[in-house]
This record gives C-alpha cells, structure tokens and sequence, in this order.
C-alpha cells in the first residue's frame, strides 16, 4: 500500500451513508442469526423477550433486541464450556486467543477469540493508525506491559500488519522505555493518556531529558477519556511536541472508534464493523439527533466466538452535528468518549461528570498532571475532596493557583470543593487505567 494513500479501506471509508446503513443492516442480522443458532446464552434472551432472526427487517426492529450488560457475562463464565459458558459460539478448540477485560468495574470478563476474530481485530486497527498517519516508515515503541488484558496487543500486530517496525516495550521500566525511544529514535508510540504524561514526568524530573525533543511524531492513547479532553490533550502534545490521538476500544467490543489526523473534536465510529445507537439514560430512547447525550449500546458485526450484540457500554457519547473533513463518512461522536454511565453522579444535587474535573485541572497551569478526587458524605451532606500537585517552579505561586483552580471548578462543575494542595510527585503514578475518582458513598451504601 502507498504511504500516501489517505485511508485504510477507501471503498468502506468513503461509502456514501446510506450504503453503509444497508451494510450494517446486513451484517446484523447475520451476527443476530449466529449468537441465536449458537450462543444458548443469547438464544435464551432473545426468547424471552419474543425476537427472533426472522423478526429482524429493519433498524427499528433492532431496538427490540434486548441489549446485554457486563454482569449478564460475569454470571455465565467459570461454567463449560470452560472457562467462558453459555456464550461461547465455537467449538473450544477453535479458540486461540484469551484475554480479559481489566477488572476496572467488578470482577474480570473473560474473552475468547478465534484466530479469524483476531485478525478482525487486527484490520480494525488498521483503519486506526493509518487515519492517523502511521505508515511503513515509523518505528512505532509500545509501553505496554503486555499480559492478559488486551489492551495495546491489537495495536501492536496492527502495526505490524501495515509496515511498521514495532519496538515492544514490554518489561522495561519507565526510564529504560525513554531510553531506548531515545536510543531508537521511535517516531510513534500507543499508551494510556496517564502513562504517558507519565513517562514525560519521570524523562524532564529524574532523566534531565526533554521528551518534546526526542524523535516521538505522533502518539495513539486509549484505555481513558483524557486524549479528547482539550486540556490533556494539549499537555499531551506539548510534554512530547507531537500530535496525540484518542481512540476508544474494549474487550468485549473491539477497536470501535478512533480520531483521525484531522483532529475534528471528536472521534469517528468505524460503521463498517460496528452498529452504535445512542440510549438515553433515563428512558433508553435511541438518540438520532446531535448534541445529545446518551450511553453506547454497540454491536460488533464481525466477531464471532463471544459475539458482541447490542452490548450496553456505559460509555457516555454523543452525536456530532457535522461530518469530518478528512472526508470520510462514518459519524463523529462528539468530544470522544466524555465518561461512564456508571461514574456519572450526583454530588449536591448537582451531576457530575470526572472529566469536567480532569479538564479544568489540566488548564490551570502550575499544576501538576495528577489529581485526586474523593466524594463522601458527613451526615446528610455531601462532601467532595480535590487534591491536585503544584508544581516545584509554581511552589510560591499557591494561593493564585487555588483562587484560579476554585473558581474554575465552580464555572465549570458548578460544585464548590474542599481543596488540598500537594507537593510534587505526591499522588499515586499509574501505568495502565488510573483510579482517580473516589465515590466512597457507594462504599458505604454496600456494606
């Protein structure tokens, strides 16, 4: 394939809309029939609720299909077929894949794959890095631990499948990945928006290397919202003076979503392998319109040995207004993936979403990278704790600092909050997905 060739997959990227539509209304009833001929975990549901493949003709008839939660697969796992249950599409020896999800929300979610499913996995990552200008000449590092989560796996044969030359960074410890990106002269790299920040912290602190002038050109993040939130994002790319891109994937569902070099706002959903719907909260209304928030339930259209149909993600999103100019015509989400259903909640009355908070604190500058947010209740009242780093060249700079971060929380959160702030390098450092939102309310309504 040529360097320059704008897309991955020109015909699938460029379809016009309704094409598209007609292909996912294909698909999905062909992943419907699968998950119901072979799945007696989804036969089971898909009866109960009175659907059935002959009863799939149109988008609206979709919407009856009773979507599946994360708790339904944690139930059925750990029975036979071992370890993965009543979802299991394939014969066992068909599977050559294992991973799970990271444990962030409850117990662990096992996945299996067949090579054919992993493969897919592959090609839709594919579509990924080429958007955002990966190409055979980058020698792309991975700082990833690789173990059973799948994480930047993916990324990593992607890469590969496309011509790069992959640098895996495996068991190095953080100082000797910044060395051998220096060493290598890596021009790309995959991480979470937290390890990556990371990794600049410890190069300009503890190395005395300046990570803006290593040979780093562009950076894919995942694994967290931080890459779509613009504060991150611009000390992302300022920490490494390079173009920093969000993508949205999981376990369970696959390389969903990705941004592409034309950084719109926002991230496109690759329709050609995946049917989103936009719920509304309250109601479950599927949400046509743009600029309304709703959850994700996606399907992959593709994956096989766990299918994926009509999955309920959590994930917050919403419909962006108008079409990217990189001119491909799958839909933008709009701002990314801007949090999780789950961690949307009320403090005072008022909702509260953690990005909000992560936004406003990557904007003030004197700040460090990490923060710390803990919500409780002290009698009837709620409470909510913020505690942030201030960095060494900002130490005498505190009380301007706090004036700013307070009234910025107020403007943009609408919340008043007890603030604590620490010296440098306080807070905990985390590689993978951090766990900076602290709801002991939840804590205490379960025991």
């Amino acid at each position: 394939m040529k360097e320059s060739q704008k897309y991955w997959n020109p015909v699938l990227e460029t379809l016009p809309i309704e094409k598209i539509r007609e292909l996912q209304l294909g698909k999905f009833k062909k992943i419907f029939k699968w998950a119901y001929d072979h799945s007696k975990f989804h036969r089971k549901l898909y009866d109960a609720a009175g659907v059935k493949p002959k009863d799939i003709r149109s988008f609206e008839d979709i919407r009856h299909v009773p979507t599946v939660e994360k708790s339904m697969m944690r139930d059925i796992q750990g029975k036979d077929p071992f370890p993965y249950g009543d979802a299991l599409c394939v014969p066992l020896e068909e599977v050559t894949i294992f991973r799970q999800t990271s444990g962030t929300t409850g117990q662990p979610v096992y996945q299996p794959d067949t090579w054919q499913d992993w493969e897919w996995w592959m090609e839709s990552w594919a579509y990924i890095l080429w958007a955002q200008g990966y190409r055979p000449s980058d020698r792309v590092f991975i700082p990833f631990g690789y173990n059973i989560f799948v994480a930047f796996w993916a990324g990593h044969y992607a890469a590969e499948k496309i011509g790069c030359e992959v640098i895996p960074g495996g068991v190095l410890d953080t100082k000797a990945r910044i060395l051998k990106i220096q060493e290598l002269r890596a021009t790309a790299m995959m991480g979470t928006p937290t390890y990556i920040l990371g990794m600049a912290e410890t190069a300009r602190m503890k190395m005395d290397v300046d990570p803006s002038k290593l040979t780093i050109e562009k950076i894919t993040c995942a694994g967290e919202c931080g890459a779509s939130i613009p504060s991150t994002k611009k000390r992302l790319q300022d920490a490494w003076g390079a173009k920093v891109y969000d993508h949205a994937g999981a376990t369970e569902i696959g390389a969903w979503s990705f941004e592409c070099q034309e950084q719109p706002g926002g991230m496109h959903v690759n329709e050609a392998l995946f049917l989103a719907e936009i719920a509304d909260m309250e109601t479950g209304e599927i949400i046509e319109e743009p600029g309304r928030r709703g959850k994700m339930i996606i399907t992959a259209l593709d994956r096989q040995a766990q299918p994926c149909v009509r999955f309920d993600s959590k994930d917050v999103i919403e419909w962006a207004a108008e079409p990217c100019s990189c001119g491909r015509t799958s839909r933008l989400i709009q701002g990314g993936v801007v949090g999780r259903a789950d961690d949307i909640t009320k403090v005072k009355g008022v909702l509260l979403a953690p990005s909000a908070i992560e936004e406003v604190v990557r904007s003030v500058d004197g700040l460090g990278d990490e923060y710390e947010v803990v919500v409780d209740k002290v009698g009837d009242a709620d409470q909510i704790k913020l505690r942030v780093e201030v960095l060494p060249e900002a130490q005498d700079q505190y009380q301007l600092i706090e004036t700013e971060l307070q009234d910025q929380l107020r403007l943009k959160t609408n919340l008043r909050y007890d603030l604590e702030i620490c010296g440098c390098e306080t807070l905990p450092r985390y590689e993978v997905k951090a766990k900076r939102f602290k709801d002991l309310r939840k804590q205490k309504s379960e025991d």
